[in-house]
């Protein structure tokens, strides 16, 4: 049986006079996986976030950390954890060095660690910079390094990647995928970005309007989905496309040379690719589309 490091038990919450902005949310973290908490914008994932650092009190008991009822480890349970959630708070006229020092000193913590984490998250060089000269990227990954100072084995962050530039954003995932593979943390990460999400995390939860939609593997979220998308580039797609489009009325033209259209299954891709072939066709690629975007469309939708 595996082990949960956050579980919720039909987690509930409203502000006050509101309607629900979560509602029966039952989530179940498995210890050394990287889980993607996933929604649009509105959907739940700060207030969740919020919660399970105790920003927001929890209106019952419903949250469990390392087996253990939150309220009853609250704060100490934080030495054990290390969390971003909205804008990193950083003091933007010292030195990258000297926040991580700073933070060090209020909690008890060896001076020497600042190396480590510092080399963690690929800011040696920069260390005597002031934070106000660092980049977005660069002030996210020393958030980061505050939040492992203490050798959390949990990690919680919010929108980790808001903001960043391309280049950014895969030094981001790298670098949890990094901490979860070398350093064994459990890493609980919320985002609207569902590539990010599908290229680093093992986990899933779906959100939408204050519901769980799914919760499992990677895997297991893509056995969900009932069709497959394919882009095919072939020669004279408008021709086929006006063939194709009496078997699959949404085969859909795609500049001069590509379609896209739903197949039932992948397991049906070879026989319709055999088939075009002996009707003629010039077929260059066959791509599936099918992805966590797909899914995640159907199941918020």
């Amino acid at each position: 049986m595996a082990e949960f490091i956050i579980q919720t038990k039909s987690l509930n919450f409203k502000y006050s006079g509101d309607r629900k902005v979560l509602d029966d949310i039952s989530l179940n973290i498995p210890k050394g996986s990287i889980y993607g908490f996933l929604g649009p914008n509105g959907a739940g994932k700060s207030t969740t976030m919020r919660l399970l650092t105790g920003i927001l009190e929890e209106q019952q008991e419903a949250i469990s950390i390392f087996g253990k009822p939150l309220k009853n480890q609250l704060p100490l349970v934080f030495e054990n954890i290390g969390s971003l959630v909205e804008s990193p708070a950083l003091y933007l006229h010292l030195s990258g060095y000297n926040n991580l020092r700073y933070i060090a000193k209020l909690r008890n913590i060896p001076e020497e660690r600042i190396a480590e984490v510092l080399e963690l998250v690929d800011l040696t060089k920069d260390a005597k910079r002031k934070a106000k000269q660092y980049s977005l990227g660069m002030k996210q990954r020393l958030a980061i390094a505050m939040a492992l100072l203490s050798e959390p084995e949990l990690l919680l962050l919010d929108e980790p990647v808001n903001g960043l530039d391309p280049n950014g954003i895969q030094d981001m995932r790298k670098l949890l995928v990094k901490l979860n593979r070398e350093k064994g943390v459990t890493i609980f990460v919320s985002s609207h970005l569902l590539a990010e999400i599908e290229k680093m995390c093992t986990h899933v939860g779906i959100i939408s309007h204050g519901k769980l939609r799914f919760e499992g593997t990677m895997e297991e979220l893509s056995k969900r989905s009932s069709v497959c998308r394919v882009q095919i580039t072939l020669k004279d797609a408008t021709t086929w496309q006006e063939q194709l489009a009496a078997e699959f009325p949404d085969a859909a033209l795609e500049g001069d040379s590509q379609i896209t259209l739903e197949l039932p299954s992948r397991e049906v891709i070879p026989v319709f690719t055999k088939n075009l072939v002996e009707r003629g066709a010039g077929i260059y690629e066959i791509r599936i589309l099918d992805g966590l975007e797909e899914w995640f469309m159907t199941l918020v939708n």
